[in-house]
Parts: structure tokens; C-alpha cells; sequence
């Protein structure tokens, strides 16, 4: 059996004894993704004070609604889920402003520039990347976090987000492109 179906197995024994009422096991999960959860919402809100109190939030509903958890994908991804629902619904209580790049400008640039660029891992490029990054609406923050510093499968990621599978790739590629043309403004 693989290290993840075993994994899953075993969070559902747990959840099966939390919902028997050994509810102090659901430290488990605040122990195996309270850091990637806390990571998510921190990329998407730019306030560790407030990714702080909204993990615990997420925490809360996932502990409330666990009932509702019927194993149709992983422990992780519906938590991730409901991290992303929870970010994205105390975004919209908060202005924000979204960076928006000129069509004409985002044709010229090619595919061999954005992974030359994106691939420099230089001091002055990192800066730039991480400069750029705080400019991306937190959809595609949470994104970039799922999928490149996570490092989950699309399809993950699809079920996290709520979108399809051909829709987080063309979101992935353009979001490669997007960070290209913000760190060429850094320059």
C-alpha cells in the first residue's frame, strides 16, 4: 500500500474517533497542516496576524463540520479548501488592488524569457520575483502556493481552488507570464 493511502486510512480512523468523541485527537490534524494551512493563508493575506487567527478559524469550521467530510478526496485537500474560502472571504471585506498589464505588452513576451528569468535563482532575482509576487490578487497567490511551493498535483490544486484541471494550467501559465512582466518593471 502507498505512504499516502495508508496516510488516508489512517485520518480516517482518527476522524472516525473524533466523531465517537475522542475529540482531542484532532490535535493530529492541527499538527500534520496547521503549518501549510497557516503558509496558504499568510501568501494570500500578507498579514501574519491575521493568517494566524484565520488558521484557527479554519481550524474551527474543520473541526465543527466534520461530519461533513465524506472522504471524497483528501483530509489535506478539503482543509485546503476551506483555508481558501476562508482567505478569500476576508479579502473581499478588504479593498484591494489588483496590478492589470497591458495585452499588448503581455503578447510580446515569450516562453523562453519568462523560464530563463523565472529560473534565475540570483539574489537580485529572488528579490524581484518576491517583489512581484506581492502584487498578484490573492487567487493567484494561493496558486503559486499550492502548486510551486506546496508542490501539489493540478489536480489538487483544481479541487482546492474550485476549477478545472485545463483551467489551473492555463492560470499557472499565466501567472508565470504575469510575474515575468512585473519583475521586468522591478528593473
Amino acid at each position: 500500500m502507498r505512504l499516502i493511502e495508508q496516510m488516508e486510512q489512517n485520518e480516517s480512523h482518527i476522524i472516525s474517533r473524533i466523531l465517537a468523541g475522542r475529540t482531542e485527537e484532532f490535535s493530529y490534524f492541527l499538527d500534520t497542516y496547521g503549518q501549510a494551512v497557516f503558509t496558504l493563508i499568510v501568501r494570500m493575506v500578507y498579514s501574519e496576524e491575521d493568517a494566524e487567527e484565520l488558521t484557527q478559524d479554519v481550524f474551527m469550521k474543520a473541526f465543527e463540520h466534520l461530519d461533513s467530510f465524506y472522504g471524497e478526496s483528501s483530509f489535506s485537500t478539503w482543509v485546503y479548501r476551506i483555508a481558501y474560502n476562508t482567505a478569500v472571504s476576508y479579502l473581499r471585506k478588504k479593498k484591494s488592488v489588483e496590478t492589470v498589464i497591458d495585452e499588448a505588452f503581455w503578447n510580446t513576451v515569450s516562453e523562453t524569457e519568462v523560464d530563463e528569468a523565472l529560473d534565475d535563482d540570483s539574489e537580485e532575482r529572488v528579490e524581484q520575483l518576491q517583489q512581484a509576487l506581492t502584487q498578484l490578487s490573492a487567487d493567484e497567490r494561493a496558486l503559486v502556493t499550492l502548486f510551486y511551493e506546496e508542490e501539489r498535483p493540478v489536480q489538487e490544486v483544481a479541487e482546492v481552488l474550485g476549477l478545472s484541471v485545463s483551467n489551473v494550467k492555463v492560470k499557472l501559465h499565466r501567472v508565470r507570464k504575469k510575474l515575468y512582466i512585473l519583475m521586468q518593471k522591478e528593473e
